[in-house]
């Protein structure tokens, strides 16, 4: 562990605020608190510090925190809106800077001072974080509880974590990365108290590991847990609501990526473990060896995302992925394995890996057995003269050939994505995407796909991480 340690102070060197940067964040931040005190005073509401700043544990890559105005709970959802974005804006223009309204439950405001960045969210002042009115409200029993809890000594604890997690490309709660909050990071170290112990643990995680700083659920009610948090593959009781799951947005391969980074960092010490690891755009002739290879046949749509935050599009390209696959599946282009991609600008792309991209031109339909009547006459009913062979008996099965509507994939998929736009929502498409299909879209195979590799070397090498899959086992 000698050496581990070593190495953990060299990183800590490297990823840790210098004085500086640490005196200019907090001057701006007592700055921006006293603004905001005369600007939220106005509707009755108070300010508070949130995020890694208020703990020490923020890493110098990412300069930035986040203010909560706090209004009474007796305001009403349209005016805390509304008094809330005015209340930004005004904070954000008084110290000269540029702000943007973004949303989650709640539209807030996204500032930028210089290269810092703020959001100002509003949120209620409730009783407990058990009575909330919206997510945002649990924030500060969420600052009250941390800083109550994480000593200083554990800062760079966390610190390190989080630019453990950031470097695997699994630091986040976002729809995208499906990883490790920040406060989920400051959670663990309470829990474990190291990074060197949390490490420890954490490679005998397996799947449903629930953990309860608190202990707020008794250990016999563990298994009731993990039916109340289904499919979650990490429970981590929040310390100021026993009902939620803080880690609820961990998905499968986050957790299992951090199992096995964790175990490679305790078996093989190194600095490479805190480095992010960069992947080569795949090429052209690249793609065509591994089609040849695997046989099969790889569609690609392509189609401008909507203007939505990360955290619409990302669960609506997921629905609609899965609505194509569907699709393919049920005229039997059987989809072997299918992703998605987008830069959020220009480019939003649905992967669908067929085992074939062409079927037969007529298919089997296989019917009741003869000795069912009533089925029998049915199958008859809807197959005589409809068929280009039968109907006729296998086995003591009615059958029937029919031509098939679609023999290629790519003419059956075209014909899906063209529906209007009422039509494609009410098949299953999510809302915003089918009001951006209206405006174009493009099914590319084989070779046309190496036009969008040109043309953005981030889906190329989105490309190579499809193919190139990590072992997590």
């Amino acid at each position: 562990m000698a050496e581990l340690r070593k190495i953990i102070t060299e990183v800590l060197r490297e990823i840790k605020p210098t004085n500086e940067e640490r005196k200019r964040l907090e001057a701006l931040s007592l700055k921006v608190l006293e603004v905001a005190k005369g600007e939220a005073g106005l509707y009755k509401a108070t300010s508070i510090l949130a995020g890694s700043l208020t703990r020490d544990t923020w890493l110098p890559s990412k300069k930035e925190f986040d203010l909560f105005v706090v209004f009474p709970e007796k305001m009403g959802e349209d005016e805390l809106e509304k008094n809330g974005l005015e209340v930004g804006k005004r904070i954000i223009e008084k110290l000269g800077g540029k702000w943007k309204v973004d949303y989650a439950q709640h539209p807030y405001i996204t500032g930028t001072l210089g290269d810092i960045d703020i959001d100002i969210v509003p949120c209620y002042k409730v009783e407990s974080g058990k009575k909330i009115k919206s997510a945002v409200d649990r924030t500060p029993f969420h600052v009250e509880y941390l800083n109550k809890r994480l000593p200083i000594e554990l800062s760079d604890h966390v610190r390190l974590l989080k630019h453990f997690l950031k470097a695997n490309g699994i630091y986040g709660a976002d729809s995208k990365t499906g990883g490790f909050s920040g406060y989920i990071c400051e959670l663990l170290v309470i829990n474990y108290g190291t990074f060197e112990d949390f490490l420890k643990n954490v490679s005998r995680w397996d799947a449903g590991e629930i953990i309860d700083i608190e202990g707020q659920w008794p250990k016999k009610d563990y298994e009731k847990l993990r039916k109340k948090f289904e499919n979650q593959v990490l429970i981590l009781i929040d310390p100021v609501d026993k009902n939620r799951n803080a880690a609820a947005a961990v998905s499968a391969n986050s957790l299992f990526k951090l199992k096995k980074i964790a175990t490679n960092l305790l078996d093989n010490p190194g600095k490479t473990h805190f480095e992010k690891k960069e992947m080569a755009p795949l090429t052209q002739k690249e793609v065509k060896k591994i089609m040849e290879e695997r046989g099969t046949e790889l569609l690609v749509v392509n189609f401008k995302p909507p203007k939505v935050v990360s955290d619409i599009l990302w669960p609506q390209l997921k629905r609609f992925t899965k609505r194509l696959e569907n699709i393919m599946n049920e005229y039997e282009f059987y989809v072997l394995r299918s992703d998605f991609w987008s830069n959020e600008i220009d480019m939003a792309t649905v992967i669908l890996e067929l085992e074939v991209g062409k079927v037969s031109k007529v298919n089997k339909k296989v019917g009741p057995s003869v000795f069912d009547k009533k089925g029998s006459e049915s199958f008859i009913k809807k197959y005589k003269g409809a068929c280009v062979n039968g109907p006729f008996i296998e086995e003591d099965f009615w059958c029937a050939e029919v031509n098939r509507k679609w023999d290629l994939a790519t003419d059956k998929l075209t014909d899906s994505l063209e529906d209007e736009v009422t039509i494609l929502k009410a098949k299953g498409v999510p809302n915003y995407i089918a009001e951006e299909l209206k405006g174009g879209f493009e099914i590319l195979k084989g070779e046309s796909i190496a036009g969008l590799m040109k043309y953005s070397s981030d889906f190329a090498v989105f490309l190579r991480g499809y193919f190139e899959k990590e072992d997590l086992s």
